[in-house]
């Protein structure tokens, strides 16, 4: 906190140097629901989340986070599944509940995913207020869509964004793992809800792959990862849970 305050101006001239001059990249193109596998959905997926839910850094949904997920559940599970996005970038925790609140054409869902934290880290959100907004984000969640699960996405790697110029990237990095590993503690025993960290590239990946040319939002690559490490995750909650009825 002390060699924060120390280096406040430094930071806040930083942080408006890095808004100047950031390439703006669009949300990614297309559909924003739709059913992956054949015949009637038999699960119902809701996407809430930021400009990485968005698709930030790829061009058409197809490359990004919601339908590939869906996708990739559907062919772990064997089923159709419906999905439903809603996210918008710059959001924070406290911004997804006011869309979720204000949402006027949201779909049943039976399970959640949440992207979100990195604006909260930027915005210096404390942990408890995060993880406040998180719950009533899932408490929304099932009573406006029949939500039984929601799974959070773990916070990204911020430390190691190229966009971001020391010691702005150390100090967010740090705020963002603080956040991220608040909620993984929150979450620990919860049968409603989760916390999935994000996939990392396999050794000897060249990280810079995995990431948008902006040097902040995920590229191809590591939206394909994550798709596929997030139904994997809740593929097997759904099994383990339909076994023990």
């Amino acid at each position: 906190m002390l060699l924060k305050l120390a280096l406040g101006p430094l930071l806040i001239w930083q942080g408006r140097q890095v808004r100047r001059v950031a390439m703006k990249l669009p949300e990614a193109a297309g559909p924003r629901q739709g059913v992956a596998g054949e015949g009637a959905p038999q699960l119902r997926l809701l996407v809430v989340g930021d400009s990485s839910a968005a698709g930030v850094g790829v061009a058409d949904q197809q490359q990004a986070l919601a339908a590939p997920l869906a996708a990739a559940l559907s062919k772990h599970l064997g089923v159709a599944v419906g999905w439903q996005l809603l996210a918008t970038t710059g959001h924070t925790a406290a911004d997804a509940v006011r869309a979720l609140q204000d949402a006027t054409s949201l779909q049943a869902a039976d399970v959640m995913v949440t992207a979100l934290g990195v604006n909260d880290a930027v915005a210096q959100v404390r942990p408890a207020t995060f993880l406040r907004q998180l719950d009533a984000l899932h408490t929304l969640a099932r009573q406006r869509a029949g939500v039984r699960y929601t799974l959070h996405s773990g916070l990204p790697p911020v430390s190691e964004f190229p966009l971001l110029p020391q010691p702005l990237r150390a100090m967010l990095g740090r705020d963002a793992q603080r956040l991220d590993m608040a909620l993984s503690r929150h979450l620990e025993g919860r049968p409603d809800q989760a916390c999935a960290p994000l996939p990392v590239p396999p050794l000897g990946a060249n990280v810079a792959d995995w990431i948008a040319v902006d040097g902040f939002h995920p590229g191809p690559l590591a939206y394909r990862a994550w798709a596929e490490a997030l139904a994997a995750r809740l593929a097997l909650h759904l099994q383990v849970s339909a076994s023990a009825r």
